[in-house]
C-alpha cells in the first residue's frame, strides 16, 4: 500500500510555504538582515517545540505508522541547547520561555499527540525536512550577518547525516510508503498546513525587535516586493 504523502505534503502545503516565505521576518532573514536579540528569542521558542515534537515522537516510537519516520539523528533539542547556552550563557533555563506563539504550537503538538498521533506526521515534516532542506543556506546568513565566530549554529548541523540529500529521499520514500488511506493522508497534509501557520505566527512576534533595530523604513523596503521562488528555508518547511 503506496500513500504517495510525501507528494501530496508537497503539493498542498504550497501555498503556505509560499506565505510563510513571505512573513517579514523571514524576508530579512534571507536579505542577510538578522538582529541577534530576535534570533535568540527565535532560538529559544524553537527549542520548546523541538521538545514537545521530540518528547511525542519518542512516546509513540513503536506506533505502527510513526516508528516508520521516527529517525533520532534528526532531533534538535541538544543542539539547541548548545545555541542557547551561547546566546543567553550558562544559565539559559532562567532567561526563556515561549512566546505565546509558541505555547500555541506546543500546545498543538501535544494534543494531536493524544488525540490523533498520525498528525505528528506533519508536524515533524514541516520542521525537520525544511531543516534539512534550507539549513546550510540559513548557517552562513546567520554567521555573516551576526558576525558569529565561535558558536551559536549548531541548530543547522545535522553531525549524524553525512548525506543530507540521501536522507531526505529515504525519508520521502518512508511517507510514500506509510500503510495510511486517503482520508488520513489528507488530514495529515491539512496539519502540515496549520503548522506552517503556527510558524508564521512565532516569526511574526519576532518583527517588532526587528524593526526597532533597523528602522521601519529600511523593514518596509526590505519586505515591501513579494518575492517568487526564494530560497528554501528551514524556518518554515521546505523540500
Amino acid at each position: 500500500m503506496s500513500s504517495n504523502l510525501a507528494t501530496k505534503l508537497r503539493e498542498g502545503t504550497k501555498k503556505s510555504h509560499s506565505m510563510a516565505e513571505n512573513v517579514g521576518f523571514v524576508k530579512c532573514f534571507l536579505k542577510g538582515v538578522v538582529e541577534k536579540e530576535s534570533y535568540r528569542k527565535l532560538v529559544a521558542n524553537l527549542y520548546f517545540v523541538y521538545c514537545a515534537i521530540e518528547e511525542e515522537m519518542e512516546k509513540h516510537k513503536n506506533h505502527p505508522i510513526l516508528s516508520k519516520i521516527y529517525f533520532k539523528e534528526l532531533n534538535r533539542k541538544k543542539s539547541l541547547e548548545q545555541d542557547l547556552s551561547y546566546y543567553y550563557g550558562a544559565n539559559w533555563r532562567d532567561q526563556v520561555a515561549p512566546s505565546p506563539a509558541a505555547q500555541a504550537y506546543v500546545q498543538r503538538i501535544h494534543e494531536v499527540s493524544e488525540n490523533e498521533p498520525e498528525l505528528l506526521i506533519a508536524q515533524s515534516y514541516t520542521r525537520y525536512l525544511g531543516d534539512l532542506s534550507g539549513g546550510q543556506i540559513l548557517k552562513n546568513i546567520a554567521v555573516r550577518a551576526m558576525n558569529l565566530t565561535d558558536g551559536g549554529t549548531a541548530f543547522y548541523e545535522f553531525k549524524d547525516i553525512p548525506d543530507e540529500k540521501a536522507f531526505k529521499n529515504n525519508y520521502r520514500q518512508a511517507l510514500n510508503e506509510l500503510p495510511i488511506d486517503e482520508a488520513t493522508a489528507d488530514r495529515i497534509v491539512d496539519e502540515a498546513n496549520a503548522a506552517f501557520g503556527m510558524n508564521m505566527k512565532m516569526f511574526m512576534e519576532l518583527e517588532g525587535n526587528l524593526i526597532k533595530a533597523i528602522g521601519m523604513m529600511l523593514f518596509n523596503s526590505l519586505t515591501r516586493k513579494r518575492t517568487r521562488g526564494s530560497t528554501e528555508t528551514e524556518l518554515a518547511t521546505a523540500e
